[in-house]
């Protein structure tokens, strides 16, 4: 043997569909933790976890301390052994091709999706709590929960009670400002990059500060 070999003998394997790993490995990009369990050949955790990868997958359980993919979210968690050190798993799905969801309040929300409504659920185990979202990226208006994230470029309108908002009980009528020039927005919105304040006043449309900002495009 030639030292010329010894560079393909040292060079680093590629993890395949699934892996079993130390709980203080680092977890690859895209990559879930599907159990942990108790093991002899992790010294200094004394734990093991399966990994798989997420890539070309619609559905996995994983266990509550595992990554979540972007634009994967969490549909229910509940007591599960196979998860050693939380005791706890969740049910994830990837949104690409998806519209509305049903998820639990704990999980990542993904970009251009906002929160509709909330309730009691008893299928998300930690909160208790499940909420309705929407995809939004290809729409102008939509009526959110007050603690939903705000797409950029766009603005709170109003605000007012909701029943079907559990954890605020505030909704915000919410616009798509990027294809205008001028708005009126309660003064709690975000404003979009590019746009000022150019006047207040007062707006019992807004509840929770009752006032109103006129803003324009600069």
């Amino acid at each position: 043997m030639t030292a010329m070999t010894a560079p393909s003998q040292a060079a680093a394997q590629k993890i395949t569909a699934s892996a079993t790993v130390c709980s203080n490995s680092p977890i690859p990009a895209g990559w879930v933790i599907t159990s942990s369990y108790r093991s002899a050949g992790c010294p200094g955790t004394g734990v093991a976890y399966t990994i798989a990868d997420s890539a070309g997958q619609n559905a996995i359980t994983v266990c509550s301390f595992s990554p979540i993919p972007a634009g994967w979210v969490v549909t229910s968690s509940y007591s599960s052994a196979g998860c050693a050190g939380s005791g706890v798993a969740y049910s994830i799905g990837n949104m690409a091709a998806a519209k509305y969801a049903t998820v639990c309040s704990f999980s990542p929300i993904p970009a251009g999706w906002v929160v509709t409504s909330s309730y009691s659920s008893a299928g998300c185990a930690g909160s208790g709590v499940a909420y309705s979202i929407s995809n939004v990226s290809a729409a102008n208006y939509a009526t959110v929960c007050s603690f939903s994230p705000i797409p950029a470029g766009w603005v709170v309108t109003s605000s007012y009670s909701s029943a079907g908002c559990a954890g605020s009980g505030v909704a915000y009528s919410i616009s798509n400002v990027s294809a205008a020039s001028y708005a009126s927005v309660c003064s709690f919105s975000p404003i979009p990059a590019g746009w000022v304040v150019t006047g207040s006043y007062q707006n019992s449309g807004c509840v929770g500060s009752g006032m109103s900002y006129n803003i324009r495009k600069v």
